[in-house]
């Protein structure tokens, strides 16, 4: 989403190289750049002349010190204000009151308020063991209960039911009472949204909130909105006692202007991000990570904790110990490898948090689709135990018959093995010292790196 921001403020460091000290004259051009970079990204103006008058103020006369050169220290300016832009740290879900805990969904029709619902339950249920109960009172958009039961059922949640016809109060009132009843810890009340902001709306979702007395109501705003979303964020801001902002569909390839500009608007704090459309797609918002990944230095912190939660440990010790003996890496641990990158949203996602040069790399790499993920699972699952400890051993027609197996082609089969034995070699030259040396390159681009 910030590729174009990323690419822009890369120019600035350009600007200032060889520059002894930050002055007023060197810094008027680099601060030019920045602001045509974030109008370009659809930031509000007004943030935007803020964000400059900050940036010039604290970036004029700032010492260059130790190794540090004009355009690293412009850079470090940058991101820090970046950092205070977006609220500093990450603010959690208050939840500490008597069970259950009210949260409220508002927004906008299409900005993904019942997908949220949903992502939410899950993390909630999965990162903080909360018994969850969904509640929809979306009583206009056509099917809109029916999905968030459908939704509550894949989060694992409980779904309270509910009829058009009925009225929204009365839904959450029954709702609530139920959730008291049958000890919930959290309630997550889906109000219904609009094409666009109207007087109708506001009342009613001002009525939900009087009667809920919620202790989180969240603002879901879809990021790829740019300016508009900032006109929502104040009308919703104005009428409700919002404590918090989601941004939803920030994988997306719109500007992402929403994400530097709503917590200045609405001066609440953005408290998740939603990536992508899979219920495990929501990430708690950390403005010094979404700072690091707009200027290219990535976001590793985020990284180490999506393969955390995904990488089974006990298999990456197996797999470690085989790549040290330098033998052993066969076609169920290549199959292995690939269920995992699956599993954390595959090479595109985890490129969008490395820092600039290894974002290229994967980026560059050949995508795996979530279905061609499953033909190599397929291919693999029709081979026979010896063969996946043996792949030398598959020959044309044990060829034909995996093929057939996996409704494949023999082409496909052959792709496989080519794939395989690519990988195999790239484990044998990391056991033959690849890795140290892989690692030596790590710690010069992070000099925190021990």
């Amino acid at each position: 989403m910030f590729d174009n921001l990323t690419s822009r403020l890369s120019r600035v460091v350009k600007t200032l190289r060889g520059e002894a000290r930050l002055t007023e004259e060197n810094i008027q051009e680099a601060l030019r750049e920045v602001r045509v970079a974030l109008l370009e990204a659809d930031v509000a103006l007004p943030v935007v002349r803020e964000f400059i008058a900050r940036v010039r103020e604290k970036a004029q006369g700032e010492e260059v010190i130790g190794s540090l050169t004009p355009g690293q220290a412009a850079v470090g300016v940058v991101y820090r204000e970046l950092v205070s832009l977006m609220g500093e740290r990450n603010d959690a879900l208050d939840l500490a009151t008597t069970p259950p805990a009210v949260v409220l969904l508002a927004g906008l029709q299409g900005s993904g308020k019942t997908t949220t619902a949903g992502k939410l339950a899950r993390w909630l249920k999965n990162e903080h063991r909360k018994k969850v109960l969904l509640a929809s009172c979306d009583v206009y958009r056509p099917a809109a209960i029916e999905q968030l039961k459908t939704v509550a059922a894949q989060a694992e949640a409980e779904f309270f039911p509910s009829a058009v016809g009925e009225k929204p109060v009365e839904i959450a009132a029954r709702a609530a009472d139920y959730a008291r009843k049958h000890y919930a810890d959290v309630l997550i009340v889906d109000s219904a949204g609009r094409l666009a902001i109207d007087e109708a709306m506001m009342r009613e979702i001002g009525e939900l909130h009087a009667a809920l007395k919620p202790v989180e109501t969240l603002f879901v705003v879809d990021a790829m909105q740019g300016q508009d979303a900032v006109n929502t964020a104040k009308a919703f801001g104005e009428a409700l006692p919002l404590t918090g902002v989601v941004l939803t569909k920030l994988d997306g390839d719109a500007r992402g202007g929403a994400a530097l500009s709503v917590r200045h608007v609405t001066g609440k704090p953005i408290k998740f991000a939603g990536v992508g459309e899979k219920l495990s797609g929501l990430e708690p918002f950390y403005p010094d990570r979404m700072a690091s990944r707009i200027l290219g230095m990535g976001d590793v912190l985020s990284l180490i904790e999506d393969v955390q939660k995904s990488v089974d440990r006990e298999e990456a010790e197996k797999l470690a110990q085989k790549v040290k003996a330098g033998k052993g890496f066969d076609l169920e641990d290549f199959k292995q490898q690939v269920v995992q990158m699956r599993k954390m949203g595959g090479l595109a996602a985890l490129a969008d948090k490395l820092p600039g040069n290894l974002a290229q790399m994967a980026g560059a790499a050949p995508q795996m689709e979530e279905r061609t993920i499953r033909r190599i699972e397929g291919i693999i699952n029709s081979m026979t135990a010896l063969e996946r400890t043996k792949p030398e051993l598959i020959k044309a027609s044990r060829k034909r018959r995996i093929a057939a197996g996996a409704g494949v082609s023999v082409q496909e089969v052959n792709r496989l093995l080519n794939q395989f034995e690519q990988t195999q070699k790239m484990m044998k030259m990391m056991a033959k010292g690849g890795l140290a040396k892989m690692m030596r390159n790590m710690k010069g681009m992070f000099p925190g790196m021990r």
